[in-house]
């Protein structure tokens, strides 16, 4: 089956528009389906970053830091954006030099032979889209990712720090680790046959370690554990957990690159991970607290979202539901227990939703994608998958740490992370932008 073929290659469809040589891709017709197809999942993502995630971010902080979390967002998409011509496209895209099977500095990150987005033209094609299309959904995942780590250092993080970070990270983190799960033959990931098809390892254990090693090296916020800080506007957080979920199907599904019969496989898989996920959070939210919660059905529906999205192409309809519930639960331990024995303050609990749901989705990918559990990659053998999903992981939480550890140091050395305490004590919005959210 045509399904069964695709879902086979390792890093899904997105990986194949990565590595296509331009030169054939432009002798392509332009596909109109496709290209709106593209465009309208670019818009989707985008709209995952503002407004949802700001609103989700900003509705579950003190209204006195309410428009902090905007300024990041706004700050970091501009930021990235312009990088992203700089240099960021071609350190994700460019496979000169790499070899399937072999292992070179051009497994771990691109070169710089696409800089300044060379050899662009109005008439280039890939995979049937104008060029520009695909740039700029690629551009879309690298902007939300950074974005998500600013749940972590919230309330408390001067604003360049912040800024700073971001940019830095996307340098040296985000752009190798795209690079090495979808870059193709000869790519690290690719070398060691890891199923990823949309960013759990690139994007969600990526941003949440990142998150982990923020919040650690800021150390907690004024007056944390021991005064309440509950969220301001939780009809806002939760609209923003809405558009979250919306614009997910652009993340996911616009990985598949067109309309055809993978297409269905990862919307159904996406939706039913979501639903998973708020079932296996609830259950447990029940069992020990008596009762649900609106912030918990959405904190779940986001942990099987974020599982799900290595797994969506390479998973049936019951490994989708079993991994989303999976995600659940154990998102629900994480930040409900793992935050409070470890002693780190996780102010939107972005390692405990995006880097654990991640960890989940990336292992269990390996489990449900067998074609003896209903998925769909032929000849996969389920223990050596596994160890391959494992190594990726582990590779992801090393090198991520580790270089997210000496940048925050690097800037907290040089310019300092951290506004004073009577800075934050009066709160980002006012000492930071001379702005309040309400009047």
């Amino acid at each position: 089956m045509l399904i069964n073929r695709v879902a086979r290659a390792w890093g899904g469809v997105l990986a194949l528009m990565l590595c296509a040589p331009l030169a054939l891709a432009d002798e392509a017709a332009l596909d109109t389906g496709v290209t709106a197809w593209m465009m309208t999942a670019t818009v989707l993502v985008i709209c995952m970053c503002l407004p949802g995630l700001a609103l989700f971010y900003g509705g579950m902080l003190r209204a006195k830091n309410m428009l902090s979390v905007f300024t990041q967002c706004l700050g970091a998409a501009g930021v990235i954006g312009v990088l992203w011509v700089l240099y960021g496209y071609s350190l994700v895209v460019d496979t000169t030099g790499m070899v399937e099977g072999e292992y070179n500095v051009s497994s771990f990150v691109g070169g710089l032979e696409r800089a300044m987005l060379a050899g662009l033209q109005a008439d280039s094609l890939v995979l049937g889209m104008p060029e520009g299309v695909f740039i700029t959904f690629q551009l879309s995942f690298a902007i939300i990712t950074p974005m998500l780590i600013a749940g972590a250092f919230a309330e408390r993080m001067k604003f360049t720090a912040a800024l700073l970070f971001m940019a830095l990270w996307f340098t040296f983190v985000y752009a190798p680790m795209a690079h090495m799960v979808w870059g193709g033959p000869g790519a690290l990931m690719h070398n060691w046959g890891v199923l990823d098809f949309a960013g759990g390892t690139a994007v969600h254990i990526n941003a949440g370690v990142a998150a982990l090693a923020a919040c650690i090296m800021l150390g907690k916020r004024k007056g944390y554990p021991h005064v309440a800080m509950k969220p301001h506007n939780l009809p806002l957080a939760l609209t923003g957990a809405a558009l979250l979920w919306v614009g997910w199907f652009g993340f996911n599904v616009g990985s598949v690159a067109g309309v055809g019969e993978l297409s269905g496989v990862v919307m159904l898989a996406t939706q039913l991970g979501a639903c998973a996920g708020i079932v296996g959070w609830m259950l447990v939210e029940v069992i020990k607290t008596g009762r649900a919660s609106a912030l918990g059905l959405a904190s779940g529906a986001l942990s099987g979202l974020v599982a799900i999205t290595p797994a969506c192409a390479y998973v049936g309809p019951g490994g989708a539901l079993a991994i989303g519930f999976i995600s659940g639960i154990l998102c629900f331990f994480a930040v409900t227990q793992l935050k409070q024995r470890l002693g780190y303050d996780d102010s939107i609990d972005v390692f405990g939703l995006h880097g654990i749901g991640g960890i989940v989705g990336a292992i269990l990918t390996g489990v449900f994608c067998s074609p003896s559990l209903g998925g769909y990659v032929e000849g996969s053998e389920m223990l050596p998958q596994v160890w391959a999903q494992i190594k990726s992981v582990l590779f992801t939480f090393v090198y991520c740490f580790g270089i997210s550890w000496l940048i925050l140091k690097l800037l907290d050395l040089s310019i300092g992370l951290r506004v004073t305490p009577e800075e934050e004590e009066m709160g980002l919005d006012l000492a930071e932008h001379n702005e309040r959210a309400y009047s």
